[in-house]
Order: structure tokens, then sequence, then C-alpha cells
């Protein structure tokens, strides 16, 4: 369950920098979400300070987390110094898509729309060269279709690239379309409709600050880790009543979450003494349902998801020794 006051936001900070005490080898990932939290909180010196934090050792992504610094910086005033530091990331020529979005969408967020669109563009030509992208270099090419929208350009090779890779029931023209007509207010059923079916679509393809770099991930207990849950806990029994039904809800509910528009999608495999040791972390009994999806999220900030789905020829996610496309993802899974 994702907080939504500034103070549910400071506490899951400060609950993610305890657990990242105790894994320093996860600090990085849990840090940078924390620092999301202390964002949203308002808390925004307190977010530049874990930023500097991190920055002052050898970080593995430190072009991520320059480009994060330089969007909180200037949303409090510190306009000079986020410039710099965005025209530095930019003269390192990220390998990773992320760095250059965040830096493109802080420009566009303060009406720099001419120097996002060409940050984008440099970074489209730098990334977007292989058959098969990743999701976030997807995410960078339908910003710059966003962007470019907004600029009034032409479709390029990019663009209709970005068009291509989009799924969603309303085309990007009209999702991008600048002079879209905000319907909300209409007393027309028929346009208020159709504007709730755009926003959904839209929530799709725009990042939240807590979803950045990390997916959103739901928990794969392996038969003989869910057999000893129950077996201590068996209060449980209520969220996975079987293990062949544990399988079909998670595919049934990643496969709803991508429906929705929901992008980055993982899974992550539970283990009974990591989550008996995430309770403890949270001064929480295992037995308590709730639990179970902060335990998912924190070992998705740790870098413990694998992306969901599998390739169709990819050996299945729930380890079965059968190719994705002839297990969970066939057609009568959905």
């Amino acid at each position: 369950m994702r907080p939504d006051t500034p103070a549910a936001h400071t506490t899951e900070a400060e609950r993610l920098l305890r657990t990242a005490g105790q894994y320093p080898g996860d600090r990085e990932a849990l840090s940078l979400r924390a620092a999301a939290h202390l964002e949203l909180a308002g808390d925004r010196p307190a977010a530049t300070a874990l930023y500097d934090a991190l920055l002052s050792g050898t970080p593995a992504n430190p072009l991520l987390i320059r480009a994060l610094k330089a969007a909180n910086l200037w949303e409090y005033g510190h306009e000079a110094e986020a410039r710099a530091i965005i025209d530095g990331v930019r003269r390192a020529r990220p390998t990773d898509a992320a760095p250059w979005e965040i830096t493109a969408e802080t420009l566009e967020a303060h009406d720099e729309l001419e120097a996002a669109e060409s940050t984008l563009t440099e970074a489209a030509t730098l990334l977007a060269g292989s058959a098969e992208l990743p999701h976030a270099t997807q995410s960078l090419l339908m910003t710059r279709h966003r962007v470019r929208r907004m600029l009034a350009l032409p479709h390029d090779d990019w663009d209709e690239l970005a068009d291509r890779l989009h799924t969603a029931a309303v085309p990007l023209d009209e999702l991008h379309d600048p002079k879209r007509l905000w319907s909300l207010g209409s007393s027309d059923p028929a346009e208020l409709r159709a504007e709730i079916a755009r926003l959904r679509s839209e929530l799709g393809t725009y990042r939240t600050a807590l979803s950045r770099p990390f997916p959103v991930a739901v928990l794969h207990w392996p038969e003989r880790e869910l057999d000893e849950l129950l077996a201590a806990y068996p209060e449980l029994e209520a969220e996975y009543p079987t293990y062949t039904a544990h399988l079909t809800d998670l595919e049934a509910s990643l496969r709803e979450l991508a429906q929705a528009g929901t992008p980055n999608l993982g899974i992550v495999k539970a283990t009974v003494p990591s989550y008996e040791a995430f309770a403890a972390s949270e001064s929480t009994h295992p037995s308590h349902p709730d639990l179970l999806p902060q335990y998912a999220t924190t070992l998705a900030a740790r870098g413990r998801a694998t992306a969901w789905p599998p390739g169709w020829g990819a050996e299945c996610w729930c380890g079965a020794a059968r190719s994705y496309g002839e297990c969970h993802g066939g057609p009568e899974q959905g």
C-alpha cells in the first residue's frame, strides 16, 4: 500500500533507510526510493542530502542519481545548480535511458520544451537502435513523442516507432494532443467517459516518482516455500488457498496491471526466512497479510525482481520446465 500523506511518505522513507542499513549491498536502490518518498513529503533538502550521500561514495548509477538530484533541486529554487548538473549529465552521454528521460522531464516541467526535445532526440539516437528496446527506452520514446507534439513538430521515425510500441486503446496523438478538451467539467456523459479513458491510458505512460527506476512487483512463493509459510502461519491461507490458485492469481494480477497500462512489471521470489526477517525489521508478525505487499516492494527496490512477461519461448516464471507460451503465458490463462 502506497502512502498518500506527507507524514506517511516520511515514515516510509525512514523504513527504507533502516532496511538499507541492514542490507548494505542494496543501499543505493533503497536510498533512491527513500529520496523519492522525501520529495513527495515535501522535504526536498533532505532528499538532496540523501543524493549527496550516495554520490560521495562509489554509486553504481551516478548519472541517474545526478539527474534525480537536478530534478529535485530545481523544484525548490536551485535552478542554476540544477542546470549545471543537467548539462553534465548530457555531456556524459548515459548508456541507459533513465538519466536522459529524467533530465528531459525536468526541462519540460519548467517550460524548456526545445531543450527537452533535443535531449530526448540525442538519447534516442544513442539508445534506440536495437530491434528489441528495453522498457526504459520505450518510455523515453513516448516522452519524446509527447514533447514533440507540444512543439507541433511533424512525426519522424522515432515518433512512428513510439506509435507502434504504444498498445493502449487511446492513440498517442490523441493522448498527447496539447489542445485536447479537458472534459471533466462537462455535463455530457459521453465526453466525461472519453476523458476518463484517456486519463487511464495516460496514467500508463507517465512515470511517477515512486516508480522511477523500480518495477511494480508481485510475490511468487515456490511450492515448498508456500507449504512452509502456510504451515507456520495458517492465517495466510485466505491469501493463498492452494499453490495452483497462487500461480493463477499471480498471472491474472500481472495481466490486469498490464491492461491498465502499468509499466515495468516484475515478479519477486519469496522465501520464508527472508519474509520472517522482513517482518522482524517491521516489528510486525508474519501472519499479518498487509505485510505481504510491503515485502514485495522492498524486494523489488533491492533489485530482486524479474521482468514480466518473459519472452514467449523463454522459460515460464513459475519454474516449470515449459516455455511461458506453453505454460502461464497461454491464452487460457487470460
